[in-house]
């Protein structure tokens, strides 16, 4: 049995700090937003003397065992269902960068439970795969439903916005990663923390459908954004761009962005209502 899968980009249009959480994440308030920057997956299920996870792909930036999210997912996935003798083999073709704010692992991992779900004829409901989800990390109930999303919680508890159509351009340094941990330390050291609410501005901005750029905002960017210039210099040529998620990359409402020397590019993307699915 084989399924193929794309596994969509997700930016974040507002991300916003609550508080920290006794479990060590925080609470957040996102509206997330899904594009067509695609990885793919080829999920291929044989019948075997023993249960194995076999990882493979075309990049040379991620592991290819069971620290990936893929194999994390299709080992949660067994478990909660209990399937045996399988040798599940999944190629990643990458094409979202690596520790970028992108949810490239997330939606891989999404990727990974509807592929397995649809290979094994559903037997998991929509809430059972939500609930897998939501165990595995923060972005994946976003990269599984799709479209335009307020996520709150730590990012797990999802409500659907209205979609509505617009471009999109992404640029990031070339050779900077930037971890969730290492921005939500920073933002916890910040004396004194942004306090805009501009979550529920955009939420209004969206259900009317007036333009959203103006209440594009990221806490975690103000809380790395001193210590890199390699985004001062995208703020600098590209001043109305925004950071995405934990970084390092910026994405602007429009067609196009400016080739920078040292900085990877992606022209002419677009929001997308939907998240992963079948090709």
């Amino acid at each position: 049995m084989e399924i193929k899968v794309k596994t969509p980009a997700k930016i974040n249009l507002t991300l916003e700090i609550l508080n920290k959480r006794p479990d060590g994440f925080h609470n957040i308030q996102s509206i997330m937003q899904m594009i067509d920057l695609y990885d793919y997956l080829t999920i291929n299920v044989e019948d075997s003397t023993e249960t194995k996870i076999e990882l493979s792909g075309t990049s040379d930036e991620i592991p290819y065992d069971e620290k990936n999210l893929v194999y994390k997912a299709a080992k949660l996935f067994l478990d909660k269902t209990k399937i045996e003798n399988k040798l599940i083999k999944v190629f990643i073709e990458k094409n979202i960068p690596i520790s970028a704010g992108l949810a490239g692992g997330s939606t891989n991992a999404a990727g990974t439970l509807f592929g397995l779900n649809k290979l094994f004829n559903n037997i998991l409901s929509t809430e059972e795969l939500h609930e897998l989800c939501s165990q595995l990390g923060s972005d994946l109930n976003v990269c599984l439903e799709g479209g335009c999303l307020l996520a709150t919680s730590r990012g797990e508890v999802i409500s659907k916005l209205p979609f509505r159509e617009n471009p999109v351009s992404l640029i990031k340094p070339e050779n900077l990663g930037i971890s969730a941990k290492e921005a939500y330390t920073k933002f916890s050291q910040l004396e004194k923390k942004p306090d805009l609410d501009m979550t529920f501005k955009m939420i209004d901005s969206i259900k009317i459908g007036t333009d959203v750029r103006q209440f594009l905002h990221n806490d975690l960017e103000v809380a790395v954004f001193g210590d890199y210039p390699e985004l001062q210099k995208i703020k600098k040529l590209v001043p109305k761009s925004i950071m995405s998620g934990s970084g390092s990359t910026y994405f602007v409402i429009s067609s196009t962005v400016p080739n920078i020397e040292g900085y990877w590019k992606k022209d002419g993307l677009k929001f997308i209502a939907d998240g992963v699915s079948e090709v």
